[in-house]
């Protein structure tokens, strides 16, 4: 058994989509960070119409964009 800690939060979530979507999470995090002033389910939104994601998919990452765009 590993003694690694186990990944919490929607980056529980990374392993999956990058072998769903076959693009790493720098890749969807990049997009995100091309679009400005949305809100967090207009991002969701925006990632499931133009690529597909599923919403728990896209819900993960936009969480993780917006928690890490929020840190100071």
């Amino acid at each position: 058994m590993s003694d690694a800690p186990k990944v919490k939060g929607p980056a529980s979530y990374f392993p999956s989509i990058e072998q769903k979507y076959g693009q790493p999470i720098n890749h969807w995090l990049s997009l995100l960070g091309t679009l400005s002033g949305k809100k967090h389910m207009e991002l969701v939104a925006w990632l499931k119409a133009e690529h597909g994601l599923g919403h728990g998919h896209a819900n993960a990452l936009v969480a993780h964009f917006l928690a890490a765009a929020n840190k100071p």
